[in-house]
């Protein structure tokens, strides 16, 4: 059995200027970043490469239609592709790095021939995708009013690059959210059938990382996250990872439909979940390797184990309020529709689930969580 991958190679710098001097970034490069992120810290370093900014194509989570707007503006002889950017900029940018991008839908259908043909550099901007050293691209497909996700080798990025100097923007809503994906990334890999000694050492130490900055921010307010930005960077890498080799399960494949439909941001909807299914988890099988980590968790936090969900839970709600689905528009019959997407087109990740969860039971989660 495959143990552990890590396939790009990872870089650290302190500032941009000597990632991009490291790097000598310039003609037949391609940028792709926001403008909010470039200005203040690219501008000045008279970089000649070229520079798309993905907010002039559409804003929120990526789309099918913003990934296509997009290549139809880009021309075809770039070397490399450098994103610099959250989840949406990376998850685009690796489709990019392939030869036959248009139609998308065709990619996420198996259709198209898969080649890459340009190299690929991830810079993440968020402490939470952890997507710069996984060959994932989460998209949602507008005509089909969900998400899903495409997995190929061929999206891996050849280099990924740490620069703690670009979260220091970060607004606390968006650290909140992105840090709480890569909590759950550790925790659901943690958990998969999949798992390894090697990609559990990655996600415990990912977990440990974001609860004890937790409890720190919690104690000492939003501006405690300052100082630890460098270790949540560090966190959702390892968390990254971790997901990337032992993969995720239920609570991102019930997210999905949520982002998808009411466009949750997909760390908030992740988190909507997480306690749902983690407590469903405990129902059908409290005495496997949840309990190992019910204890690592327990003793990070404090507490006995039979209230380690209550009080992860009170601990995340300091950073990030769980709010009832209800509350996003989710109607009663939604709840039905989002069972049957589950089922149906999360195979892939129902399959990574700690314990089997059918129809009855997910459509009960949903329900408890409404």
């Amino acid at each position: 059995m495959k143990q552990l991958a890590i396939k790009p190679v990872i870089h650290a710098f302190d500032t941009c200027k000597e990632f991009c001097e490291a790097f000598e970034i310039g003609e037949g490069d391609l940028i792709i970043t926001n403008e909010y992120i470039f200005n203040p810290l690219f501008t000045d370093l008279g970089i000649k490469a070229d520079v798309m900014y993905q907010e002039k194509y559409g804003t929120g989570e990526p789309s099918d239609e913003m990934a296509e707007a997009m290549y139809a503006d880009m021309k075809a002889d770039y070397k490399r592709i450098i994103a610099i950017g959250g989840g949406t900029i990376i998850d685009i940018s690796k489709i990019f790095a392939l030869k036959n991008v248009s139609p998308i839908l065709d990619l996420y259908d198996g259709k198209a021939e898969i080649i890459k043909d340009k190299e690929l550099v991830l810079v993440p901007t968020t402490c939470g995708t952890g997507s710069e050293v996984t060959n994932l691209s989460i998209l949602e497909l507008k005509s089909r009013h969900t998400k899903l996700g495409l997995g190929l080798d061929e999206m891996y990025a050849d280099s990924a690059v740490m620069v703690p100097e670009l979260l220091k923007g970060l607004p606390f809503k968006f650290f909140a959210t992105s840090s709480i994906d890569a909590l759950i990334h550790a925790l659901e890999s943690s958990l998969s059938p999949e798992a390894t000694p090697y990609t559990e050492m990655f996600g415990y130490e990912a977990i440990k990382i974001i609860l004890n900055g937790y409890k720190e921010i919690a104690k000492n307010g939003e501006d405690a996250r300052i100082p630890l930005l460098k270790d949540f960077l560090i966190a959702s890498n390892y968390a990254g990872i971790a997901f990337g080799n032992a993969g995720c399960a239920a609570v991102h494949a019930m997210s999905y439909p949520l982002g998808g439909t009411y466009h949750v941001p997909h760390g908030e909807a992740n988190y909507c979940l997480l306690i749902g299914v983690f407590k469903a988890y405990m129902e059908l099988d409290p005495n496997g390797k949840i309990k190992k980590l019910n204890k690592f968790i327990a003793d990070i936090l404090g507490c006995g184990e039979e209230v380690v969900y209550a009080e992860l839970e009170k601990l995340l709600n300091k950073i990030l309020q769980c709010r009832p689905l209800h509350e996003y528009g989710v109607t009663k019959e939604d709840l039905d529709v989002f069972t049957d997407t589950v089922m149906t087109k999360q195979g892939r990740l129902m399959a990574r689930n700690y314990a089997t969860l059918d129809r009855d039971k997910v459509y009960e989660i949903y329900s408890k969580l409404f």
